[in-house]
């Protein structure tokens, strides 16, 4: 089979190769497309790959390219990881909300809308082009936000699914903590990206025994640690939320850490400085311990799995992906897309039945869902049709509605900010 990866000249793929790799006989490749219009990275991240297979006996071939229609072109399946603007763009995501003392993050509040507005035509055209070439290939997002991005793709009637590892991290971290393999433990992992709960850890399958109440008891500090919450608020949400939810948990707390050092787009930047230089060694042919501080862990293992089952050669049944909801949360329109347990195969994923959510959760569900429509909105029409006042007004009502911002007052600084640091890649501005 072939594979292409859009944005393969992104520091997380050797990650992704590494773990292509050492799961070959789950997702057999013959032929790998690293897709990236920057040459230069295109090269050191290439060479590493081929290096990374030559060394685990991989037989694969790995071909490098700036032509992203040769790329894909008959693709079985095309992975998506690209960061339009680059770091320089997710740095100004990070720091102009502070301005106005909203969070500064890549895929949440006014920085993650910004990133959308930027990401959803670019991803779109590239899914145009792929159906062009080979209408029947899967595609598999791993952009930010993948949530929102993922709902554009499938809107437009592309064969997609988004993936994200926050689950996937989870589910190795409680497999350490009972001393059990990962496939042993079963998530009920219920939300939307970066906003999801933990209502329940099962071991063995979907209808396991729910261990979360022992995990928490035996374990509750660690696992408040990692999410940077008081264990006392863990406990008495009873479940184990995303540590997304400390952007809407802990909000103020959060904007005061941020203000006092750097962007973590400042922080990748110059690790992924140290990274390239790394990839250059002929001699380097594994991925180096550096980039586990990079993000994505277990990226690789959750893509394999996604794209083996969607292609038929093996993979969990399974999984926790991006899709349309379809009444499985019925407080959110069939075409809400949710980030849940699903049956994954060569048709697609299907979301499987999750408990009547505590209005605590569902209703931040429902707002954000309702933040998402109008983000989509705004990326997909903001000024088509009516100019710079329509565009701006579409951005105004999304942030408006995002329960991080939701006050005129920072809605309109907002929007001015959003557009002036984004102006290239708004058509309309």
């Amino acid at each position: 089979m072939k594979l292409a990866v859009v944005g393969g000249g992104s520091t997380y793929t050797p990650e992704l190769i590494d773990g292509f790799a050492r799961l070959r006989d789950t997702l057999p490749i013959e032929e790998l497309v690293l897709v990236d219009p920057a040459a230069d990275r295109l090269e050191l991240v290439g060479g590493l790959a081929r290096r990374i297979f030559a060394k685990q006996g991989h037989p694969g071939r790995i071909v490098t390219t700036a032509d992203l229609d040769a790329g894909v072109a008959d693709a079985d399946a095309v992975l998506l990881q690209l960061r339009v603007g680059g770091q320089a763009a997710r740095n100004q995501d990070e720091t102009w909300p502070l301005e106005c003392g909203c969070i500064g993050q890549e895929t949440t509040g006014a920085g993650g809308l910004a990133k959308a507005m930027r990401t959803v035509p670019v991803v779109l055209d590239i899914a145009e082009r792929v159906r062009r070439t080979n209408p029947n290939a899967w595609i598999i997002d791993f952009t930010n936000p993948v949530g929102i991005v993922t709902r554009a793709l499938l809107q437009a009637g592309h064969k997609a699914v988004g993936l994200c590892n926050v689950a996937i991290g989870l589910q190795r971290k409680f497999a350490r903590l009972l001393d059990v393999t990962p496939g042993e433990v079963h998530l009920d992992h219920v939300g939307l990206n970066h906003l999801t709960w933990e209502l329940g850890v099962r071991l063995g399958g979907p209808d396991g025994e729910n261990v979360l109440p022992r995990l928490l008891a035996e374990h509750g500090a660690a696992i408040a640690d990692d999410l940077r919450m008081p264990r006392a608020i863990v406990d008495r949400l009873g479940v184990v939320p995303s540590y997304y939810l400390r952007y809407f948990y802990a909000h103020d707390e959060v904007v005061r850490e941020l203000g006092t050092k750097p962007s973590r787009a400042a922080e990748v930047a110059a690790m992924e400085k140290e990274l390239l230089a790394m990839y250059g060694d002929p001699a380097l042919d594994e991925k180096p311990a550096l980039l586990a501080k990079r993000g994505g862990a277990f990226y690789s293992e959750a893509a394999v799995d996604l794209a083996s089952s969607l292609l038929g050669s093996g993979g969990s049944p399974v999984q926790v992906v991006n899709t349309y909801n379809r009444g499985t949360l019925p407080f959110l329109p069939d075409d809400a897309v949710i980030e849940v347990q699903a049956r994954v195969d060569g048709t697609g994923a299907t979301p499987l039945a999750v408990p009547e959510l505590d209005p605590l959760y569902a209703g931040l569900i429902a707002n954000v869902t309702a933040y998402e429509n109008l983000a989509l909105e705004a990326a997909l029409r903001g000024g088509r049709a009516t100019g710079r006042a329509g565009g701006r007004d579409a951005v105004f009502r999304a942030l408006l509605a995002h329960p991080l911002i939701g006050q005129f007052e920072y809605a309109e600084a907002l929007t001015d900010k959003l557009i002036a640091h984004n102006r290239e890649h708004l058509a309309w501005a």
